[in-house]
């Protein structure tokens, strides 16, 4: 992303800010338990703005295709199996610092380990079943939101 020069009041230009694309993506649990608005209430309280949107059931393959760089985790098959197991809501958010933004907002994998007040700490089952994906990197958001998005959709939402 490009970055945007920031004027203050006072008319003193201050350093560009670069703003980011993350991918969340709203887990079955989350669909399951009926957060869906919840979830995004706080995302976009907490200043995200949301380019793009859908509600999909992922296959198995599709699964296990965004997740390919787990493929050799013990984890990898039973992250594939919950994934495809219901309805999610990948959605791609925009805001400065974006990656470091939501992963705070929605705390450590294991609810157990999340801070008070993050979205998993409050709604999290499991570390299995955690309600919410969040991209570990601006590549990667990229990557994932291209996954789910063709830029030209995200570009014409934004």
């Amino acid at each position: 992303m490009a970055a945007v020069p920031v004027i203050h009041p006072d008319n003193q230009r201050t350093q560009p800010m670069t703003v980011e694309r993350t991918l969340a993506i709203l887990k079955p649990d989350c669909v399951r338990k009926n957060l869906i608005g919840e979830v995004i209430r706080r995302i976009q309280e907490a200043g995200f703005r949301i380019c793009a949107l859908k509600m999909v059931k992922l296959s198995r393959q599709e699964a296990e295709g965004l997740y390919a760089v787990h493929q050799s985790r013990p984890f990898f098959e039973e992250l594939t199996t919950f994934m495809s197991s219901g309805p999610c809501v990948p959605i791609v958010l925009e805001k400065e610092n974006a990656v470091a933004d939501y992963r705070t907002l929605i705390g450590a994998t294991d609810p157990a380990e999340a801070a008070e007040g993050t979205i998993r700490r409050d709604f999290a089952d499991s570390k299995g079943e955690n309600i919410v994906h969040g991209s570990d990197s601006a590549e990667n958001g990229r990557i994932e939101s291209n996954y789910f998005f063709p830029e030209h959709v995200i570009v014409a939402n934004a």
